[in-house]
């Protein structure tokens, strides 16, 4: 099963955004150079600058010039709201198709599940939600 990876990228482009802002080296940057770091196409990059600036965590200018920059401060932004922003749904999945309701745990996996997944989901939300762009564009500046 494959797991999605806009969470991180999307982190990656906020973090770039935060260091270009930090370092006052730039307003913005262009999706091509963001892509350039990421190392994907233009385009992936388009799309989640998308969906972060309808989250509010990004602003982008088209055009000869234009960018992405970051749309508040570094240190407001959490890495639960990143996460919250981009990713759909619960981190964990149940069953693509229903499971055999003949079988006394395919009747019953999900219900017994059900608590112990959303416990672990709040946990990790929780946790996401101490760390902030800033943390993790201070991290990656003491090591330039």
């Amino acid at each position: 099963m494959k797991s999605s990876s806009k969470f991180v990228v999307a982190v990656h482009v906020l973090t770039g955004l935060a260091v270009v802002r930090l370092k006052k080296k730039a307003d913005s940057i262009s999706s091509q150079n963001i892509a350039w770091s990421v190392n994907t196409n233009p385009v992936v990059i388009r799309r989640l600058l998308g969906t972060l600036k309808r989250a509010g965590l990004v602003e982008t200018e088209s055009g000869s010039g234009g960018g992405a920059r970051i749309g508040r401060s570094p240190e407001k932004i959490t890495l639960a709201e990143v996460y919250k922003a981009v990713e759909e749904g619960s981190v964990f999945h149940y069953h693509y198709a229903t499971p055999n309701q003949d079988c006394p745990v395919g009747a019953n996996i999900q219900d017994a599940l059900h608590e112990p997944l959303s416990q672990a989901e709040a946990v990790m939300i929780e946790d996401l939600s101490r760390t902030t762009i800033k943390d993790v564009a201070q991290k990656i500046m003491n090591q330039m």
